[in-house]
C-alpha cells in the first residue's frame, strides 16, 4: 500500500440543509509535514461539494478516509431488513436502494428512506423505536451492530448502531447520506473492501476518528480534541509522527478529527495487517464492509 502519495480525511455530517460547518476535510502528503485543512469552496462544505471533489478533484494515488458507516448490520440477522421481501442482498444494492427512495431529497439527504412505511420500523426515531430495530426481540435501545463495530468495541471504541437516528452519538443519518455519496462514486473511485483494490490509483476507506485518537493514548471517553495544544500532542505522538500544525487555543473537534485522521492514515496505510483484518470474510466484505484500522 506504499503506492499512496496523498492522504485525505473527511469528517462527515448527516444534518439537514445544504452546507455544514461540521463537515471538515484535511490532507497531507508522504513524509511528516503537518496536515492542512482543505478550505470549502463556498464558506462551508456541502455533501455534493465532497462528492464532486472525490469524483473529479483528487490528486492521483490518494487514500481517502471517510468518517461514516458504509453499510448496515447484516450478519446478525442474515439481512439488512429481516422479514422485508425487498431487503437488498449486499451493500452496493443497499446504496442503490437508498438512492432510489431518496433521489428527490435535496442536498443528498436521506429522510425519505427512514420514513418509508416499510422501512421506518427498522430505525430508532426518538420516542418511536421501530418494531424491527432489534431483530433479537430484546427491549434495549442499543440497536444492531456490524461485525466491524463489535471489533471496535473489543479495541476500546464506543460505536453506535447505524440504525439509530437520535440521541448522543447517533450516526444513522450520516451513514445513510454517505451511502448516496458512495453510490455516486460507482465506477470512479473504488471503495474498500466492497471493490477489489486495483493496486493502482486512489482508494476510499471507512474511518472512525476515535481510532486515531485511541492510537495516541486518548481515553475512549475523551477522543474529541478541542485545542491546538492537544492536537499537536496527538500529531507528534510516535503512532502518527507528524509535524505540528500552527495555532493555539480552541479548535473545532471536526477540524481536529480530520487533521489527526489524515496524518494517522499516512502511517496506517503502510501496515499490511490493517488491510487483512481477521474478521473480514468475503461475505462481510460484500454486505457490511469494514472500518479501516480495526484489526
Amino acid at each position: 500500500m506504499s503506492r499512496f502519495r496523498h492522504f485525505i480525511a473527511i469528517d462527515w455530517s448527516g444534518a439537514k440543509g445544504e452546507r455544514h460547518g461540521s463537515i471538515a476535510m484535511a490532507s497531507c502528503g508522504r513524509g511528516d509535514d503537518a496536515p492542512t485543512i482543505t478550505p470549502p469552496p463556498s464558506g462551508a462544505w456541502s455533501r455534493r461539494d465532497v462528492l464532486d471533489l472525490l469524483k473529479h478533484g483528487l490528486p492521483d494515488r490518494t487514500l481517502v478516509g471517510l468518517d461514516l458507516g458504509t453499510s448496515l448490520a447484516f450478519a446478525d440477522c442474515g439481512a439488512f431488513f429481516p422479514g422485508w421481501e425487498h431487503s437488498p442482498p449486499n451493500a452496493k444494492a443497499l446504496w442503490r436502494l437508498v438512492e432510489h427512495y431518496c433521489a428527490e431529497d435535496d442536498h443528498l439527504a436521506a429522510s425519505s428512506f427512514v420514513t418509508h412505511p416499510e422501512l421506518r420500523e427498522y430505525f430508532h426515531h426518538g420516542a418511536h423505536m421501530g418494531a424491527h430495530y432489534r431483530c433479537d426481540g430484546a427491549k434495549h435501545r442499543n440497536g444492531r451492530l456490524r461485525v466491524t463495530e463489535h471489533a471496535q468495541r473489543a479495541m476500546g471504541c464506543r460505536p453506535h448502531s447505524n440504525f439509530k437516528l437520535v440521541g448522543s452519538g447517533q450516526v444513522g443519518k450520516a451513514t445513510l447520506t454517505g451511502m448516496r455519496v458512495l453510490h455516486g462514486l460507482e465506477g470512479t473511485l473504488p471503495v474498500w473492501p466492497f471493490d477489489a483494490d486495483p493496486g493502482t490509483g486512489s482508494l476510499l476507506v471507512e474511518m472512525y476518528t476515535a481510532i486515531p485518537a485511541l492510537a495516541v493514548g486518548r481515553k475512549a471517553s475523551a477522543t474529541k480534541i478541542r485545542t491546538f495544544e492537544e492536537l499537536n500532542n496527538a500529531l507528534t505522538h510516535p503512532a502518527v509522527g507528524s509535524a505540528p500544525v500552527a495555532g493555539s487555543g480552541p479548535i473545532s473537534d471536526h477540524a481536529s478529527d480530520a487533521l489527526l485522521t489524515a496524518a494517522w492514515l499516512r502511517r496506517a496505510a503502510l501496515r499490511e495487517e490493517l488491510w487483512h483484518p481477521v474478521g473480514l470474510t468475503d461475505e462481510i466484505a460484500r454486505t457490511e464492509g469494514w472500518t479501516f484500522g480495526v484489526g
